[in-house]
C-alpha cells in the first residue's frame, strides 16, 4: 500500500518495492494455480484407478495445501536470495531443483504401491514445473 506525505510544495510518495509487492503476489497466484493443477491431476489419477496413498489415502485438499505451502517456501526463499545473494536467479534454480528432488523422496520411500509412487512424484514435478519458472522470473 502506498502512502503519501505532503510538505509545502513537495509530495513524497512511498511506493511499494518490488520485494514487497511482486514476489508475494506472484507467490500467491502461482500457488493457487499450481494447487488447482495438482488437485485436478490427483482427481484424474484417482478416476483412472491410481491409488494415491501413503499409509492410507491422501485427501484431495492435502494436495492443494501442500502445493501452496511449497509455493510459499519458494517465495520466501526467493525473497531471501534476492536480498542476500549475488546471483539470486541461479541460486534459486539450484535450490528449487534440489528441494523438488528431496520432496520426491517421501513418496518414493513411503507410497503404498508403485503406481502411487510414480503418480505422486509426477504431481511433485508438476507443481515445481509451474511454481519455479514463475518465481525465478522475479529473481533480480
Amino acid at each position: 500500500m502506498a502512502t503519501t506525505a505532503a510538505f509545502s510544495d513537495t509530495t513524497i510518495k512511498d511506493v511499494p518495492t518490488r520485494l514487497t509487492s511482486t514476489i508475494p503476489r506472484a507467490t500467491a497466484l502461482v500457488g493457487v494455480f499450481a494447487a488447482a493443477a495438482t488437485t485436478v491431476g490427483a482427481v484424474v489419477l484417482r478416476a483412472a484407478g491410481v491409488p494415491l496413498a501413503v499409509h492410507g489415502e491422501i485427501p484431495l485438499a492435502g494436495f492443494a495445501q501442500v502445493t501452496v505451502i511449497g509455493a510459499v517456501i519458494g517465495g520466501v526463499l526467493l525473497a531471501m536470495l534476492n536480498r542476500h545473494s549475488s546471483a539470486p536467479h541461479r541460486r534459486f534454480i539450484q535450490v528449487a531443483v534440489g528441494l523438488t528432488a528431496f520432496s520426491c523422496v517421501a513418496p518414493v520411500a513411503f507410497a503404498d504401491t508403485i503406481a502411487s509412487k510414480v503418480a505422486l512424484v509426477a504431481l511433485h514435478v508438476l507443481a515445481a514445473a509451474i511454481i519455479v519458472p514463475v518465481l525465478a522470473r522475479r529473481a533480480n
